[in-house]
Order: structure tokens, then C-alpha cells, then sequence
């Protein structure tokens, strides 16, 4: 499979409670972690079992390896990831309470300049902190095309009409349906939070899910897993609810643990999870 997407070092503060405009608080400690959403979904996919490829562009920079290592220690396929020296590599901001409920604020850095290469595969995901000349190439692409719509912004409802599947959570999915009839796609799926998910194709319900009750650490990588396992359970053939609950379960086991990258399970830690959860 190939993914297009962002690169970022995430700059993690963790603190009692989120703040309110123009006030000030004090964390726990900052600490770094790889991240971005496309590097988030590649490592994703690559732990559930897939063989990846990520197109991306990190900036001729020190932070450029920190943010590329765990995905070149786990195999993803970075011979598509550019440096570039027009930009830094892309950084995210993020701050995380107690109940693991999340702000992020993102430089994109280097990440504006992706571009697409050779994208045969049988399926491509790409997300929304890239160019949308990357996105257009991506869905354009053959194969099972995956738009995992964050950060929101409308998309030209032509691109949308060659998505096979749209990722979005609820804010999302309201942003892009006020361009475009999200009814006429092929499929979407509208995830709630720790209420779940809702699969549709054409307009109508198919299937929905909630994950299973978790104490939340951290939920910033969980949409990227939850997407990540719902489009290789549906490339896999899986039904559409038992790929929609598996996908549920990816990401609530991922707020379980601190960081992006780091939480992401590897599929003998999501068997076991299944089966205790069962």
C-alpha cells in the first residue's frame, strides 16, 4: 500500500486540564514523538501487517531523522520521502489532560511541498495536511483510494467522487458537507468520538460500532489508527461491521497509551486486546 502524507515531530505537553483563551498554564514536561497523520497511518498500517510506502518531504533539518525514526525502524518504505530546503520539517503543537482530549496546532513546514510519484497500489490513503495537488493525484490513483479528511477544509467535490472511502469525525464531516453531497459517495465514515463510528455508502447506513470502554491517555493518534484499520479490514474483504468494530477498537486502544506513533498497536497486541474486550 502506499500513503501519502505529512511528517511532523509532535511537541507533546501534557496538563491537568486544557486551557482557556488567554490563560496560562503550567505542564507536567514536554516530550517529542513522531508524528504527522500520513506517517501516523503509514506506521499504522505497517504494525497491523501491511507492507508500506510513504510519499512525503521532510526539511533538510535535525529534526527530519528524529521525525522519520520509528517508520525506518519498523520498514516502512521511505525511498519516496524528499528532503527539501525550501522548509523545515513540519512540526506539530499539541496538548493533552487528564481525560486525554486534545488541542494541536501544526506548522506544516516541508509538508507543503509533497509531491506524488508512482502510486500503483492496492490501496491509497492520503490526508489533508498535504497539497491538494497530492490529494487529486492520490484518489486519482488505482487501487482502494482512502481520504482521511483532517484538518478539514473543502475539497473540490470532484476529487470527493473518486474517493473509494472518506474518513471524517463530526466536525469534519459537517465542514465538507456544506460543498459538497457527501450522500453520493461511495462510502464514509463519520467516527464520534468515544461514541463510536458510523459507516454509510451512498447516503445510507451500513453499519455502526463503539469501541470498547478504555481509561483515555492520549487520543491524538486514534482517529489516524482507527482510519488505518478500517480501510486494510476493508481491502482485507472483512464485512463492513466487523471491519467497522475492529477499526473501533484500534483506536480506542491507541488513547491508551501516550503519543502518536508510540501508542500505535501492532496486531498481536490488537488480538489480544479483542479477545479481552470480547
Amino acid at each position: 500500500m502506499v500513503v501519502v502524507g505529512s511528517v511532523n515531530l509532535d511537541l507533546v505537553a501534557r496538563l491537568e486540564r486544557l486551557p482557556s483563551p488567554g490563560e496560562t498554564l503550567t505542564s507536567r514536561g514536554v516530550t517529542r514523538h513522531p508524528g504527522g497523520k500520513g506517517a501516523n497511518q503509514a506506521l499504522a498500517c505497517a504494525r497491523l501487517g501491511a507492507t508500506v510506502r510513504l510519499v512525503g518531504a521532510v526539511g533538510s533539518d535535525p529534526l527530519a531523522d528524529e521525525a522519520l525514526a520509528l517508520l525506518r525502524s519498523e520498514g516502512v518504505d521511505l525511498a519516496a520521502v524528499t528532503s527539501v530546503e525550501d522548509a523545515p520539517t513540519g512540526t506539530a503543537m499539541i496538548q493533552v489532560d487528564d481525560h486525554g482530549d486534545t488541542t494541536i496546532v501544526i506548522d506544516t513546514g516541508a509538508n507543503g511541498f509533497v509531491t506524488t510519484d508512482d502510486l500503483a497500489a492496492d490501496l491509497v490513503l492520503t490526508v489533508l495536511e498535504v497539497p491538494d495537488e497530492a490529494v487529486a493525484a492520490a484518489m486519482a490513483a488505482p487501487g482502494f483510494t482512502v481520504l482521511n479528511a483532517a484538518p478539514a477544509r473543502a475539497v473540490d467535490e470532484a476529487v470527493l467522487r473518486t474517493v473509494d472511502l472518506l474518513s471524517v469525525n463530526d466536525d469534519e464531516h459537517a465542514i465538507l458537507g456544506r460543498t459538497a453531497d457527501l450522500d453520493a459517495l461511495a462510502a464514509v465514515v463519520v467516527t464520534h468520538g468515544a461514541s463510536g463510528a458510523t459507516l454509510y455508502r451512498r447516503g445510507r447506513e451500513v453499519a455502526s460500532a463503539e469501541p470498547p470502554v478504555v481509561d483515555a491517555v492520549d487520543g491524538t493518534a486514534a482517529g489516524d489508527a482507527f482510519t488505518a484499520a478500517l480501510a486494510l479490514s476493508l481491502v482485507e474483504g472483512l464485512p463492513d461491521d466487523e471491519a467497522l468494530t475492529r477499526a473501533c477498537a484500534v483506536g480506542a486502544l491507541t488513547a491508551t497509551r501516550a503519543g502518536a506513533q508510540p501508542a500505535l498497536p501492532t496486531l498481536d497486541e490488537l488480538h489480544a486486546f479483542l479477545e479481552a474486550h470480547a
